[in-house]
């Protein structure tokens, strides 16, 4: 407790205000805190937030202290398998997507190379924050990547709750199909649908996977995590082309 304690001074030292969103499983959102509904700041970044000393403990905390670990929905409940071992991989990532359309979840897929890349740096570097555009500023979401899940949810949210912090997004991978169709289903749930839409939620996943895939963009993630002193929030910000207010 007094350690988490301290790590949330830490953090409240750091900012004034952002957010996030995407998850596996309804079947999981029990492991979290289920009546926290953080109030969601829109607030533009500063200038001058630039320097993230502070967010030196990511490196050695964990997101989900205090939770069971997320419980992955098995795979067969969702798709036939015997079936599915009959298509190509093109075709059952189609069926994947098309499956989750209008249904309140995320799908897509990757290839097995890309998914062990993730999976490689997500060990060294499991911390990151990423901007989302909201109205007329940013909320900036804090990302925990430990595969098979990624986990979003709001910096302010984390800074004010701690490791109580209600998820706001989680994603589920399955690699099931990794050696015989080099194919990685992808599975995201929004917890908090009154904080984000499905087209963020997509872009949340898609831009995580970029900032860990992309040789450039990964050395942020490694400041993030290494040299968080030397990290610099407008270097994101400069990466995905988003106005510097």
């Amino acid at each position: 407790m007094i350690l988490q304690a301290r790590l949330r001074t830490r953090v409240t030292a750091l900012v004034s205000g952002h957010l996030l969103r995407v998850s596996c499983f309804k079947e999981s959102y029990s492991t979290f805190s289920s009546h926290i509904t953080p109030q969601i700041q829109q607030h533009a970044i500063p200038s001058n937030f630039v320097k993230w000393s502070s967010l030196g403990f990511c490196r050695t905390s964990r997101f989900a202290t205090g939770f069971a670990p997320l419980q992955q929905k098995p795979l067969e409940s969702i798709l036939d398998i015997e079936r599915a071992k009959t298509k190509s991989p093109e075709e059952l990532a189609s069926i994947w997507d098309d499956y989750h359309l209008g249904r309140g979840h995320i799908g897509t897929s990757m290839k097995a190379k890309l998914y062990n890349l993730l999976k490689q740096r997500a060990t060294d570097c499991q911390y990151f924050v990423i901007p989302l555009w909201k109205g007329s500023g940013y909320t900036t979401m804090f990302v925990q990547v430990k595969i098979p899940h990624i986990l979003f949810t709001g910096l302010e949210d984390y800074k004010a709750r701690g490791t109580q912090a209600s998820p706001y997004l989680t994603v589920c991978h399955y690699d099931d199909f990794a050696e015989t169709k080099d194919l990685v289903l992808i599975r995201g749930d929004v917890v908090l649908p009154n904080t984000l839409v499905d087209s963020e939620a997509e872009w949340l996943i898609e831009t995580t996977q970029s900032f860990y895939l992309n040789d450039v963009r990964y050395k942020l993630v490694e400041r993030f995590n290494k040299q968080t002193r030397d990290f610099e929030f407008n270097d994101v910000l400069r990466a995905l082309d988003m106005p510097i207010l």
